[in-house]
């Protein structure tokens, strides 16, 4: 790929290609790129609008994504035998895509086809016991029997054990694996032959681009794929404020069925499931509770990917306004509709001015729909 013009063309559509350019440049997260494309309607259109819109947020422009790092990402994406797979595309997962915060775009590995099957996360302690690591892989087989996929974030404990459960003998291999580093990176590095496997026979999937190390920011942001990829969750062991119960969390909030199996109270990594289903979680023993759970859901995963829902955005806000929502945001975290509440505006007005403070790197977005003033705010 000698220039951005022959880049692109071998790419395929151009506008593929400023889309993942628009993904790659600095303060754009899922939110502000829906957002840019509904205002806009094409990515190289954003691209052009961002210094501007930033300036409108009291910040320098963000750093735009070089061609040449695009190319450099596509060909590395392409000598790993994956690709990019971007929201609105038909092989995009139906259910993830319906999240608000769902990766602009994935990169993946292995037969897509699978993830048209209903998904069922497995996920859990690290240090799990020996039981609770058979169980979870009886169960992951069980459910990959029944026709459903099994995903999981490939950790240590019971991740690891429903991958091998759902893979099986490597026939079929009815399983997701979403990793927190680039496609290219095994971690934990003692399962760098089962993401493999996974990648020949299941599906690997990574937000991340190729080359990146697994920060302790990527792992929530895994999570949450985890949790919309999936019809439910299953957590089978869990120490209170573990990484599965956050998994668990962003489930509930997507709508999705939380399930979790029991263990003892007096073992600590019991304690986490069993506090989850004092608070609603259905408790599951086996993997005929779990396809009874989620049988209501199953259909919808045969429905088409509609691609993203972008949250409404106004062709500009006033100084006023800009002012005014400025001024009820502080450094903790206050929900979109809160900000709707107490300023009265419309909310594509609202949208408008958070997304011009991202862009102008002083706002920072969390969990839940909430927003903050960043450090720079």
């Amino acid at each position: 790929m000698a220039d951005g013009s022959d880049a692109q063309t071998s790419y395929g559509q151009s506008e593929r290609f400023d889309k993942l350019r628009l993904i790659r440049s600095a303060n754009i997260g899922p939110v502000s790129y829906f957002q840019l494309l509904a205002r806009f309607g094409t990515a190289g259109a954003a691209l052009s609008a961002i210094p501007e819109l930033a300036g409108r947020g009291g910040g320098r422009a963000p750093r735009i994504a070089e061609i040449r790092e695009i190319e450099s990402e596509i060909r590395a994406v392409e000598k790993l035998g994956a690709r990019h797979l971007f929201v609105g595309e038909g092989l995009y997962p139906t259910l993830l895509a319906e999240l608000d915060s769902a990766p602009p775009v994935l990169i993946v590995r292995g037969n897509l086809r699978l993830l048209d099957r209903p998904a069922v996360a497995i996920v859990g302690a690290r240090n799990a016991s020996a039981a609770a690591c058979r169980f979870a892989r009886g169960l992951a087989h069980d459910l990959a029997e029944e026709g459903c996929i099994v995903v999981s974030g490939l950790a240590r404990g019971i991740d690891t054990a429903a991958h091998q459960g759902a893979l099986g003998q490597g026939q079929g291999g009815a399983t997701a694996a979403i990793i927190a580093s680039g496609i290219d990176i095994a971690f934990p590095p003692e399962n760098e032959e089962l993401q493999e496997n996974i990648a020949q026979f299941g599906v690997l999937i990574a937000e991340q681009i190729p080359g990146r190390e697994p920060l302790a920011r990527h792992f929530p942001s895994r999570n949450r794929i985890i949790a919309g990829l999936a019809i439910g969750t299953v957590i089978v062991e869990a120490a209170p404020r573990s990484g599965s119960l956050i998994t668990a969390r962003l489930a509930n909030e997507a709508g999705r069925e939380v399930m979790a199996v029991p263990g003892s109270p007096l073992d600590p990594r019991a304690q986490g499931c069993n506090a989850l289903i004092r608070d609603g979680a259905t408790l599951i023993q086996n993997a005929g509770d779990v396809l009874e759970t989620i049988r209501p859901m199953s259909s919808h995963v045969a429905q088409p990917s509609t691609g993203w829902r972008a949250a409404p955005v106004d062709a500009d806000a006033s100084d006023v306004e800009r002012r005014a929502i400025t001024n009820l945001l502080g450094h903790t975290p206050v929900s979109v509709d809160e900000l709707v509440r107490q300023s009265g505006f419309h909310p594509a007005v609202v949208a408008t001015v958070l997304l011009e403070l991202e862009l102008g790197g002083r706002l920072e977005r969390h969990a839940g729909g909430r927003v903050s003033l960043g450090k720079r705010g």
